[in-house]
């Protein structure tokens, strides 16, 4: 029997281009591309996304609040929303999105709603405490990886009859760039032969971009040559680039390459992979560098393990230890192409396995209709 096509409104707390938010973007298009109807509302002013969803016939609002600033009005104007559009599903992504859906459900009821959670920890207790008290308005919890799904039953912040592991996926062919591109983005960045490592994130303090630092400087003095790529930005930027400064590195060592739109490509120009995060949930830029088939150095934290097959397709190490975090680096430095290209086969493997966006998608489907059962609107 033939299914009719859902209602699907996705709920986010912004819309950036970060892990989480792409991953919306990436559910709302494959949604729609099946034949369902999608919304995105974003609490806060969209700043991503917004061509790519209109590309994508996918329509988008804000709630117009603003960062850092708590805002009842947010909780009548989502309920408004929901009562208007009547969707079959409503499926928020991260914290304050979660809480706000559920604490709106006996405003405006949906049939099904979905709280995402994208990281093994919240952050503030009181958060996960939110979780525990509006559990009773969601229908499900999710994490996208299962020691954080672990985590949150063992913590109480979701029952286990509640709770499911869904990860992120990705679209495969996006990072799969020819040599040219290489030669070329090597090029403009004046690389030479050094190796160079890519480090994608926002500059925030769960990066830990102090020990990547230290990591850097022990490598530097026994002669390493690489030089790190960071892309982004955040709250700590400024701090990251004076911490750099402090420590004795330059442009030479660590560069910041800021906000960039063409991370493909630098993938593509990158020989590897670096993270030194303190806390992950399952971070889609692991998977994307797999995807590259970059091999990849990153702390052992979250679902990290999940995605790098340590010895196979990288090295995990612990976390806030430099000294382990450069050792790491300095071994698969010292690789051949030969060794370097096997490891990268091995994660791209990985992710073909587990994370292709398609094969995700399916996976959200069958959730939704087995919530759905025969309570959808009518």
């Amino acid at each position: 029997m033939t299914r009719p096509p859902m209602r699907i409104l996705l709920l986010t707390t912004s819309l950036l281009r970060g892990g989480a938010e792409t991953q919306v973007f990436l559910l709302a298009r494959a949604f729609r591309a099946r034949g369902h109807q999608v919304r995105v509302v974003s609490m806060l002013e969209p700043g991503g996304y917004m061509d790519d969803l209109a590309e994508a016939d996918v329509e988008v609002s804000s709630l117009q609040l603003r960062r850092g600033v708590g805002d009842p009005r947010g909780i009548t104007r989502f309920a408004r929303v929901v009562r208007r559009w009547r969707p079959d599903v409503v499926h928020s992504h991260m914290v304050h999105a979660n809480l706000l859906a559920r604490v709106a459900r006996p405003l405006a009821w949906a049939p099904v709603q979905v709280s995402t959670a994208h990281n093994i920890t919240e952050g503030a207790r009181w958060r996960e405490l939110a979780y525990r008290l509006t559990d009773a308005f969601a229908t499900i919890t999710t994490n996208v990886c299962v020691v954080g799904a672990e985590r949150y039953v063992k913590i109480g912040a979701a029952p286990a009859a509640k709770m499911r592991t869904m990860p992120n996926g990705i679209v495969i062919e996006a990072f799969n760039r020819p040599a040219e591109v290489r030669g070329r983005v090597r090029d403009s960045l004046e690389l030479g032969d050094r190796f160079a490592w890519l480090a994608v994130g926002r500059v925030e303090p769960q990066k830990d971009y102090p020990n990547m630092f230290r990591a850097v400087a022990r490598g530097r003095s026994h002669g390493s040559r690489a030089v790190v790529l960071v892309v982004g930005e955040g709250s700590l930027f400024d701090d990251m680039v004076a911490a750099r400064d402090e420590m004795g590195l330059d442009d030479e060592a660590v560069r910041f390459l800021g906000p960039r739109s063409d991370v493909p490509e630098l993938m593509a120009a990158a020989d590897g992979y670096l993270m030194s995060s303190a806390w992950e949930g399952l971070p889609l830029v692991l998977i994307e560098a797999s995807a590259a088939r970059l091999p990849i150095v990153a702390t052992d934290v979250g679902g990290n393990d999940e995605i790098v097959a340590d010895g196979a397709s990288g090295y995990l190490v612990p976390p806030h230890d430099p000294e382990a975090l450069a050792a790491a680096m300095s071994r698969l430095e010292g690789l051949t192409p030969g060794e370097l290209r096997a490891m990268g086969e091995e994660g791209l493997s990985r992710v073909r396995s587990h994370y292709e966006i398609e094969r995700v998608v399916d996976g959200w489907l069958r959730l939704y209709q087995e919530l759905l059962g025969d309570g959808r609107r009518r």
